[in-house]
């Protein structure tokens, strides 16, 4: 059994599609701080609420030197519906086979988990919450708080 991304561990490294077919790779973000949300689907109610939100804080984001990065099992054409209807001003990528999702402890029975992550500049994880229930989800100020006590 694979171990899952634990806090002050390195995260795992990935490759994925993003919207625009391009290749993220998760090494080559190394110097920046990244918020991973991992989010169970495109336009649903509560991953909607919840990446809206990280969209009407993405200053506060910003300012803080943190890039938000949506995974979803979506396709492409669904993240790009997703990003243009909610205008929503960061990528947003495909984990279609939830392979990522599973090395993060975001797989579920049926489909992802909803989870959040902070990686600092040298990819450690400084902040993990996986949701024990897909209905809740971490409001931003929770995340900004905890970005903010990392210093």
């Amino acid at each position: 059994m694979k171990m899952t991304a634990q806090l002050n561990e390195k995260a795992p490294d990935f490759s994925l599609l993003d919207a625009d077919g391009n290749v993220f790779r998760l090494q080559e973000m190394s110097g920046q701080r990244l918020l991973l949300v991992f989010y169970p689907g495109d336009d649903t109610p509560v991953c909607t609420r919840q990446l809206c939100d990280y969209r009407d804080g993405i200053e506060v984001f910003a300012e803080l030197g943190v890039t938000v990065v949506g995974i979803s099992p979506d396709d492409a054409e669904s993240h790009q519906r997703f990003r243009a209807r909610h205008d929503l001003p960061f990528v947003l990528l495909s984990d279609s086979d939830l392979s990522v999702a599973e090395r993060y402890g975001c797989k579920a029975l049926i489909g992802m988990k909803r989870g959040v992550f902070l990686l600092d500049e040298a990819q450690i994880i400084r902040y993990r919450h996986v949701e024990a229930v897909a209905l809740f989800r971490r409001r931003r100020e929770e995340l900004v708080e905890a970005i903010r006590a990392l210093g």
